[in-house]
């Protein structure tokens, strides 16, 4: 029977087991859910499910490149200490390298065969979670890459080599000189890591955002009492500075203030010896997002003497 991504989610949900695990599961035990509730404890996969409901938002961003090729990933673990653990580090330098030869998503990255193990990168990270224990999530992982060109990777507050807490990709399509194209695009990531930009090019920001900002500036404007011809224009002209603020391209140059990043492009072009075009960019911030659990230490310390 066909199991549906619904059934993996609900079964991952109550069990903590990983996604591969669950869809296993439901295929042996028919979509029953109990029964592939059972079928896990039976694998004894719950062992390291008990860790699962803390919250990992500590870890590494690892990052791997290759040629036209390059990765980022997020590997989640509760505690800081965990995270300049060598063993963590190797795990999560080599689960890059991994995502290197996948397609970059979270689900083909899990899936994939880890070095040397004869295990998937999902169960090696079960595995290091029984054995360090932590729960560890691989939380997420992007791919660029580029026909002609560079991908540059660039980490920030590196722990070691390629790893640390904010890993940038940034890819640059030309026929030029890839060596030159990678060099430029490192000082690229760079500003993205200091900037954090919404987006490449005020195409790509949701129009959700636009529409937001665009009321805000419409109701500061208004309490001037000028006219709707004069508001108009006012509210023009934040949008261009709020574009210059959040579009990559836009955004002043971190390495040279006096130009855009686009600008700054152009100049570039004369080193790479062809025109270039950035196409893309991610940056991962380690554990942004996370909902993080907020303890209150004398319950914790009350609780405990109840016991």
């Amino acid at each position: 029977m066909s199991i549906s991504a619904a059934q993996v989610k609900q079964l991952r949900e109550m069990t903590g087991a990983g996604m591969m695990d669950c869809k296993t599961a439901l295929s042996e035990t028919g979509g029953d859910m109990e029964a592939a509730v059972d079928w896990l404890r039976k694998k004894g996969i719950s062992k390291a499910a008990k860790k699962s409901g803390r919250t990992a938002a500590e870890g590494l961003i690892g990052v791997a490149a290759e040629g036209a090729d390059a990765v980022v990933v997020e590997i989640n673990s509760e505690t800081d200490f965990v995270a300049r653990n060598d063993a963590f580090q190797e795990l999560v330098r080599n689960v890059a390298g991994v995502a290197l030869s996948t397609d970059g998503k979270v689900e083909s990255v899990a899936a994939a065969a880890y070095p040397g193990g004869g295990k998937s990168v999902e169960d090696t990270i079960k595995d290091a979670i029984a054995t360090i224990g932590e729960n560890m999530t691989l939380r997420r992982s992007q791919k660029l890459s580029v026909e002609k060109g560079a991908v540059a990777s660039y980490i920030h507050n590196a722990v070691a080599d390629q790893l640390g807490k904010i890993g940038v990709l940034v890819s640059i399509e030309t026929e030029g000189d890839a060596e030159a194209a990678r060099n430029f695009g490192r000082q690229v990531a760079m500003h993205v890591a200091a900037t954090g930009p919404m987006a490449l090019t005020e195409a790509e920001i949701d129009p959700a955002a636009v529409a937001r900002e665009k009321e805000i500036f419409s109701d500061q404007a208004r309490q001037s009492g000028k006219p709707e011809n004069i508001i108009e224009k006012m509210v023009e002209g934040r949008l261009r500075k709020f574009y210059e603020e959040v579009v990559l391209l836009k955004q002043a140059f971190v390495v040279n203030p006096d130009l855009t990043v686009e600008q700054a492009l152009k100049e570039a072009e004369k080193e790479i010896g062809a025109p270039a075009t950035v196409t893309g960019f991610v940056r991962f911030a380690l554990g942004e997002g996370i909902e993080r659990e907020e303890n209150d230490f004398a319950a914790e310390v009350a609780a405990a003497a109840k016991s």
